[in-house]
């Protein structure tokens, strides 16, 4: 039988800042990211600006400084700020020069991730759909629409930048950017067009001369001079793949997405403060936490399928911007205990001594004197009582005792200095309620069309819409034996996409991600309506109805 298709489109509802600016140089070694000379341990943050609204910014930003953050961490979203080809928008809350700039103001760095691939949850990965329909295009290999596209947009960011005079070497708080995104993996799958696509998107970065380091992450084969970084719950295990280049933690994972109808993600305070410690006692010197102000995916904006609203990620600071505690305080903590490490930190290689079966420090030492120690109990169950020095030490299990001078405790990851907080919901007084509408399919004249079997939505849709009605004329022969017996046929949905809602002359007769489904076929001749909606699009899927 034929299908007719129709298209439902539901319709959802400058700060000015003198900063004052010095030059500065930013480079790097095999210890740390190097500023005006002085290498610096960084503790970074991410924070998403089109996740916020722009009123919220300055919150936020303050808070992760309070926190003890030197960097807020971003990518750049390119669906968001060119929409249609060549039609670019900067304004609300994808003002990203603004953000920028009030990072500037409070006194913090920006890790800028061009990308313009990001996935982070986010709707098409941050591409813009148009892209999909470039003739030829085929998206991060060696294809020459897809890199003139993306060359374009990288170029169109930076110049954006450099006009304001953002980056460090021009005096603004940008000290780092990122090209490309976890593409590692993705490589290895596609083999020699991989290799040679991450070559190129190299080389197209550094002639972009930003005058700042570029990274890459999840990419263990990043052509120097761009440091290849590590994503991940723990990263202590990760070196980078020159021996002068720093090691350094691009996402930090303070949790986890939420999904639809699925548990809200959580990962203890101890256990993230206890995986930045593990990083930096091997010698780490850079990291971010990936959220740590997570927020709201607004709109059509979250990737899927099924990511929810909230983009919380159990944050240190929550989707509305609130303290979570004591995970905020407890990360506060730890940072100032590892900026009194710095300057040993910053000078020498530990020494590592075993301080039991499942015990041992770190020791680093300068050449001014300076001593920094990390006493580890990998034990997950038992505390240890150690001799470090000439002091003995009692270690929690799973844990690390940071000691700035080499003797005196200032700081166990196990151990929670900060007040517990936990939200509660109230009710607010007023009279609500809810408003209900009904909003018509189009008209079969309008957008629709005959075929045989269902389609990939998204190239049907455009991603205009969530919603995709499929609509045929039943006719059952008199013979057939389930209406002989009284019972009813089988709708049989072969799924790998979204959803789907069956309805059978105007009553609904079921929904699901895929089903098997008895339909009520009484008459000789029915109405069936299919509904599928696509619940966010990350990757494309196919619904299969019979």
């Amino acid at each position: 039988m034929g299908l007719r298709l129709v298209l439902w489109n539901v319709l959802g509802l400058s700060l000015g800042v003198c900063v004052f600016s010095v030059l500065a140089s930013v480079s790097y070694d095999s210890k740390a990211i190097v500023i005006n000379g002085q290498r610096r341990i960084l503790i970074s943050g991410s924070i998403h600006y089109p996740r916020s609204t722009p009123e919220m910014w300055p919150d936020l930003i303050e808070k992760a400084k309070e926190g003890g953050l030197d960097v807020i961490q971003t990518y750049v979203f390119w669906n968001g700020h060119e929409p249609s080809p060549g039609k670019y928008y900067f304004e609300g809350n994808y003002d990203l020069v603004k953000f920028i700039k009030l990072a500037k103001q409070a006194g913090l760095y920006v890790h800028l991730r061009i990308g313009p691939y990001v996935c982070a949850e986010w709707n098409f990965g941050g591409f813009p759909v148009w892209l999909k329909y470039i003739p030829g295009i085929n998206f991060r290999t060696d294809n020459e629409p897809f890199k003139y596209q993306m060359q374009k947009f990288a170029t169109k960011i930076v110049n954006m930048m450099k006009a304001e005079r953002l980056f460090e070497s021009q005096g603004g708080p940008i000290i780092l950017s990122q090209i490309e995104n976890e593409y590692g993996p993705m490589e290895y799958e596609i083999g020699a067009p991989g290799q040679v696509y991450t070559q190129w998107a190299a080389k197209m970065a550094l002639n972009l001369d930003i005058g700042v380091p570029w990274v890459m992450c999840k990419q263990d084969d990043a052509p120097d001079p761009i440091i290849n970084t590590c994503n991940g719950f723990y990263c202590d295990y990760f070196s980078p793949n020159k021996a002068y280049k720093p090691t350094m933690w691009t996402e930090a994972w303070t949790g986890w997405y939420t999904e639809f109808g699925g548990a809200v993600p959580y990962r203890p305070a101890e256990d993230m403060a206890f995986s930045v410690a593990k990083f930096i006692q091997k010698g780490g010197s850079f990291i971010n936490y990936y959220m740590y102000h997570g927020g709201t995916n607004f709109g059509r904006t979250s990737g899927g399928p099924f990511i929810a609203t909230s983009y919380d990620y159990d944050a240190p600071l929550d989707e509305y911007g609130l303290l979570r505690q004591p995970k905020w305080g407890h990360l506060k903590d730890l940072h100032r205990a590892i900026k009194l490490c710095e300057p040993a930190l910053v000078s020498a290689e530990p020494a590592v001594t075993p301080l039991g079966i499942y015990q041992e420090a770190h020791v680093f030492k300068s050449d001014s004197g300076a001593c920094a120690a990390f006493l580890a109990n990998y034990n997950q169950w038992s505390f240890a009582k150690v001799s470090f020095g000439s002091m003995h030490y009692n270690l929690p299990p799973w844990s690390i005792s940071i000691l700035p001078d080499c003797k005196n405790t200032v700081y166990n990851t196990a151990r929670v200095g900060a007040q517990s907080s936990h939200m509660k919901m109230t009710p607010v007084d007023g009279n609500f309620s809810w408003e209900v509408y009904s909003e018509a399919s189009a008209a079969y004249e309008d957008s629709s069309f005959t075929m045989t079997g269902l389609l990939e939505q998204i190239n049907t849709t455009r991603d205009v819409t969530d919603y995709l009605w499929y609509m045929t004329d039943v006719d059952v022969d008199p013979n057939e034996e389930f209406l002989k017996s009284g019972s009813y046929p089988v709708l049989t949905v072969l799924s790998a996409g979204h959803a789907l809602h069956v309805f059978v002359n105007g009553e609904l007769a079921g929904n699901s991600y895929s089903l098997r489904l008895l339909v009520p076929l009484n008459d000789l001749s029915s109405f069936l309506h299919c509904l599928n909606v696509t619940v966010q699009q990350n990757r494309t899927f196919v619904n299969n109805c019979f």
